[in-house]
């Protein structure tokens, strides 16, 4: 019954990613149902119901930076009226940060899970030392040095992509406006496009770094 339950999501799951790739030229990852051991696994973990799961089927969408993950993510919910947005950008869920959208087609709901590229190195470091290390990494257990690492990337993840916005001269909640940094005139222009430079300087910096610690946990396997 339980196998039955999860297949019949295929069809939703299609047209949710043939929307996603006729209408966003992007192309998700996912698959059309979890599997029946992941159930039981988040199931009994958070003592939810079987109705009340959102992510039965689900897919994965990557974006450059956070401008355009909320473009994405704004198309989304225009494209798909029912829908519920689970913004993790201001409010990481153990350092992961990410939009997910539930949006119901064909009677079913389907989460679409957009992430910006750091994001999701992000969430591949998570969960590669869940793999090799320790399951319970990735809800918040585990060592302290690795939950300490994971927070302090996450956190500087979070600044870099609020000086995206800040210079791009986009708000998009839950992540506040700047404070220290206000866009000013054409002769500032400048200072602006340098900034701009170093913003990607150190975005490739901390790609690599993310890089470079996942790795290092694979050799730990």
């Amino acid at each position: 019954m339980l196998d039955s339950f999860r297949r019949s999501f295929a069809s939703a799951y299609e047209g949710v990613v043939r929307a996603i790739r006729d209408e966003l030229d992007l192309e998700p990852t996912g698959r059309p149902a979890k599997s029946t051991t992941s159930i039981t696994e988040k199931l009994l973990r958070e003592r939810i119901r079987l109705t009340q799961m959102q992510d039965i089927a689900g897919c994965r969408v990557i974006v450059a930076d956070i401008s355009t993950q909320g473009r994405v993510v704004q198309h989304l919910i225009q494209r798909f009226p029912r829908h519920a947005v689970i913004d993790r950008r201001g409010r990481p869920s153990h350092g992961y940060r990410a939009v997910h959208i539930v949006v119901t087609s064909e009677g079913k709901q389907v989460e679409i899970q957009i992430r910006t590229d750091l994001q999701h190195r992000w969430a591949e470091l998570s969960e590669k030392f869940s793999d090799v290390v320790d399951p319970s990494i990735k809800y918040g257990g585990g060592k302290d040095w690795i939950r300490s690492l994971l927070s302090q990337m996450s956190t500087v993840i979070a600044a870099v992509e609020l000086r995206e916005q800040e210079l791009g001269g986009v708000w998009q909640p839950p992540i506040p406006p700047p404070v220290a940094f206000r866009l000013a005139g054409a002769e500032d222009a400048a200072k602006i496009a340098e900034a701009q430079q170093n913003l990607a300087s150190a975005r490739r910096e901390l790609a690599e770094v993310l890089e470079r610690a996942k790795a290092l946990a694979e050799r730990r396997a």
